[in-house]
């Protein structure tokens, strides 16, 4: 993302004007969007290639044998990390709220760094045994109680220096860099795929994506260091007496459980999609479909790469109709065209494989366009960081991270292969309702801070 591509929005600085409005400077937003966004990248990365080598994975990390197995067993270890993000989301949120959303932000960074360099070293499960998917389970977790406070810190950094009237956009940067991501994950498994023979991928290459992870993550820390505090956190320390403020972990849940639910609903129809999309449809294509490997990597790529070009825009239009019309219209499609592009999928031509899964795509464009902007408004300043960690991870690890899991689990059990609609069909319903009860956020401050105006 070039300075250029950011110069239109404006960000915000610690200046007011007379009428106590937040105006804004254009360097500390372009700076702010990119280090969040980086650290989503490098993120989502890890679980992009995660996901699209997971066959291979199967094969070092567990018992040969059954591959249908060995799959569940590589899901497994991709689910747990989820299981641990509310607890990160518990320690990393409240203290967002407490020394501020950067230093956290620089924490996060360094484990995500740290648990995916990790992985990228242990040995196979021929040379160590048991201790092999132990270890790889523990750095899963690492990764997972890190991530716990990534996605939320990242989302209220950038919604906290936007401007009002273009808080859509910016924040729609941030799933750009998701977006990214993966395609820098999936780019790299199919160039390996296509070029190392299946021997050489699964004694050596599988390790190359992972130990990507230790420069980037020195990168993503540097950009991090150099920013500054977010203005509506430096307003909450000028109000504390003590210089920081304390907010009791029962007052982010006790006093926002409404809205927390509300988060839930909301994340979890944004989840479900994204990690069916993005990270169980290559495995669908390739163990269920038997569709060829590097031929499904291929489309989703293309695929990522579509939504990465509209995505700017889907943000841009959400700071003009509003966050509720473009994430009701993601549900709609979803609950109406599930069945038609999985359907257009198990055709198996690359047509329609390219046609269902670019239905799909442009679709959860809805969610990933509208809900950095559209989540972090739900919660006042004072709460924002440590309440949306917890609503948000609770939801992800409960649904969203669990999704290739569960519907391998559950094409296993009933041999239907239509699973995958109905469980985004099932998604979309409870992301209606929540849609439903949301205030529109659109152009307007965020709760517990002044306007926000371009200088």
């Amino acid at each position: 993302m070039s300075a250029a591509t950011l110069t239109a929005p404006r960000s915000v600085s610690l200046t007011k004007n007379r009428s106590d409005a937040t105006v804004t400077d254009p360097a500390l937003v372009r700076r702010a969007v990119k280090a969040a966004a980086l650290g989503n990248a490098m993120e989502w990365f890890d679980f992009g290639v995660y996901s699209y080598i997971a066959v291979t994975l199967g094969k070092v990390f567990f018992p040969s044998g059954n591959p249908t197995a060995q799959l569940l067993s590589t899901f497994g270890a991709f689910a747990a990390a989820f299981l641990v993000r509310p607890l990160g989301g518990m320690v990393f949120g409240p203290l967002g709220d407490r020394i501020g959303r950067q230093k956290v932000l620089a924490v996060t960074m360094i484990m995500m760094a740290a648990g995916t360099f990790a992985i990228g070293l242990i040995p196979s499960y021929a040379t160590i045994g048991v201790g092999a998917p132990i270890l790889l389970l523990a750095a899963r977790l690492v990764q997972g109680f890190s991530t716990g406070g990534e996605y939320a810190g990242a989302s209220t950094f950038i919604a906290e220096y936007a401007p009002d009237r273009r808080r859509g956009f910016l924040g729609s940067w941030l799933e750009f860099g998701t977006l990214a991501g993966y395609i820098g994950g999936a780019g790299l498994v199919t160039l390996m795929t296509a070029f190392l023979s299946s021997d050489d991928l699964t004694s050596w290459g599988w390790r190359i994506p992972f130990l990507i992870a230790g420069p980037m993550g020195i990168i993503g820390l540097y950009l991090r260091m150099r920013l500054e505090e977010t203005p509506a956190f430096a307003a909450e320390v000028e109000k504390a007496e003590a210089g920081r403020p304390k907010v009791p972990l029962r007052e982010m849940v006790a006093s926002q459980w409404k809205t927390l639910l509300l988060c839930m609903g909301l994340v979890l129809v944004f989840n479900v999609t994204d990690y069916m999309l993005l990270s169980y449809m290559p495995s669908y294509l390739t163990s269920q479909l038997k569709y060829d490997e590097t031929h499904g990597l291929l489309v989703v790529l293309a695929v990522m790469a579509l939504m990465m070009i509209v995505q700017p825009f889907a943000g841009a239009l959400t700071d003009r109709v509003g966050r509720r019309p473009v994430i009701a219209a993601g549900c709609v499609g979803f609950l109406f065209l599930s069945i038609p592009a999985l359907v257009l999928i198990r055709q198996g031509s690359l047509l329609a494989v390219g046609l269902g899964m670019a239905a799909l795509g442009l679709l959860l464009v809805c969610f990933t366009a509208a809900m950095p902007s559209a989540l972090p408004a739900l919660f006042p300043t004072r709460v924002r960081y440590g309440s949306l960690s917890i609503g948000f991870n609770i939801s992800v690890s409960l649904f969203g991270g669990t999704t290739p899991l569960v519907v391998t689990a559950l094409i296993g059990a009933t041999g239907n292969m239509m699973m995958p609609a109905y469980y985004m069909m099932a998604a979309s319903l409870i992301g209606g309702v929540a849609v439903w009860f949301m205030k529109e956020s659109a152009g307007r401050p965020l709760p517990g801070s002044p306007p926000a105006v371009e200088s």
